[in-house]
């Protein structure tokens, strides 16, 4: 939960048009990632403070489970302390909630890993550096039991509830393993998506998009965002915008509804390439 006030990244990214702030995450994704592995090796005070893990440090792995390993260098799968499956959620991202999909069966998964949603933006919003917020950690075993259980029992559906589990699994496996769960029917493609499991990120979700960048809260930059992404009428992305904002909140009159908006409006124009602020 510290790791937020050891986040580095030195990059300053400047000169982003605001309707193509979506796509960051796809940019900048991986580089967030693997600043975090390193983060995470600047806070072994934190994390071993008697140190009893001499020796160990997290490394990075691609292209198999987990994303992040604890293990010793070099190290055999007898010198792995724990995983962790990596994932980078660009706070501003068009939907709202982190796209990623967690398809791991719960075999592959010892009792020690775990999966982590870290949240970020830039720090100035349409510029800056990113900065982290404090992420969402859980069980990555757990993660893929429930998710599996939403799946086959609990979701409101007539298609076939069914899932397929690879044989012959074992925690941290290698590169030709075949890991992957695959439900019966996904029209909707949407098996492994963890904001889709009830309850589990919801939480998560609500506090992460409720903090404030720059003194307007994360979910009304992603309102703002989207409605001059898709639409290109400055009056209908005004007047949505104005519906959004009050309709969302009671007590909030719409003089005040209409002074956020002018906020926003003023902050787009000064951080816009170019701008003579």
């Amino acid at each position: 939960m510290v790791l937020p006030g050891f986040f580095e990244f030195g990059t300053h990214f400047e000169g982003i048009e605001a309707t193509d702030l979506f796509a960051l995450n796809s940019v900048l994704g991986a580089s967030i990632e693997t600043q975090v592995v390193r983060t995470l090796n600047k806070m072994r005070g934190e994390w071993d403070p008697d140190e009893q893990w001499a020796g160990y440090r997290f490394v990075r792995q691609s292209q198999t489970f987990p994303d992040v390993l604890l293990a010793r260098r070099g190290a055999d799968s007898a010198d792995i302390a724990m995983g962790i499956e990596l994932k980078g959620w660009y706070l501003l991202s068009k939907e709202g909630v982190g796209s990623f999909r967690f398809q791991v069966t719960p075999a592959a998964c010892s009792e020690f890993d775990l999966i982590m949603i870290v949240p970020w933006r830039l720090s100035n919003v349409m510029s800056g550096t990113p900065v982290a917020s404090e992420p969402w950690v859980e069980s990555a075993r757990y993660a893929a039991e429930l998710r599996n259980y939403w799946w086959e029992h609990l979701r409101r559906t007539s298609a076939p509830r069914g899932i397929r589990q690879p044989a012959g699994v074992r925690p941290y496996p290698t590169k030709d393993m075949t890991i992957l769960d695959v439900p019966e029917y996904d029209g909707g493609g949407n098996f492994g998506r963890l904001s889709r499991v009830t309850g589990l990120t919801s939480d998560f979700v609500a506090s992460a998009t409720a903090q404030e960048a720059l003194g307007i809260p994360i979910d009304h930059w992603i309102n703002f965002l989207r409605l001059h992404s898709d639409s290109s009428d400055p009056e209908l992305v005004t007047a949505n915008l104005l519906n959004e904002l009050t309709a969302n909140a009671e007590a909030r009159s719409e003089e005040d509804a209409r002074q956020v908006l002018s906020h926003l409006s003023e902050l787009v124009r000064l951080l816009a390439p170019g701008s003579a602020a």
